[in-house]
């Protein structure tokens, strides 16, 4: 006895794969967007952390630390864009802007993920002790792609950051190059 064939017909098999090619066509911009925030995300919170090591160092150990731009993860780079990266160090001849000199504690590196840009307001920040106030000002992270909607790290005067989305006139960062 002869069983029956068993398969798919070819009507059958096209349309599972129009659906399929629907499905993934919805999809695939969403989690484009869904990846590049979540790349966004993670760039903010390593720039949070570091002004917040940064902050704490400064208080317990009662000593000047800064944070600026560095692309070879040794020295300052005398910019305000931050996309190749960033150095965290003990600030010890308490130079303004921050530079690293020979001797002075390295405490982070970062190099930032080549499709996130970061610019700033300033050249580098610098958390003091409570005699003096922090340098304040704005991280500005942005897409390069467009894909996610940038935001702002904040940094007050007392070294303290938040995380924004709107400017202070409630209009959306920008990240126009």
């Amino acid at each position: 006895m002869q069983s029956a064939a068993r398969g798919f017909s070819l009507y059958e098999l096209v349309m599972t794969v129009a659906i399929a090619a629907i499905v993934l066509g919805i999809g695939a911009p969403s989690l484009g967007s869904f990846v590049a925030d979540a790349r966004l995300r993670a760039e903010t919170d390593a720039l949070f952390h570091a002004v917040h090591r940064a902050r704490k160092r400064s208080l317990v150990h009662r000593r000047v630390v800064s944070l600026c731009p560095s692309t070879d993860g040794a020295t300052c780079t005398p910019d305000t864009d931050w996309s190749g990266g960033w150095i965290l160090f003990e600030n010890a001849d308490r130079d303004e802007p921050p530079e690293r000199d020979p001797g002075e504690a390295l405490l982070a590196v970062r190099q930032v993920d080549a499709r996130v840009r970061i610019v700033a307001n300033r050249r580098g920040f610098t958390l003091r002790s409570i005699q003096q106030r922090a340098t304040n000002g704005t991280f500005v992270i942005c897409d390069r792609n467009g894909r996610a909607q940038a935001r702002a790290l904040v940094v007050s005067y007392t070294g303290r950051p938040r995380v924004a989305r709107e400017n202070g006139r409630g209009e959306p960062y920008d990240c126009a190059d």
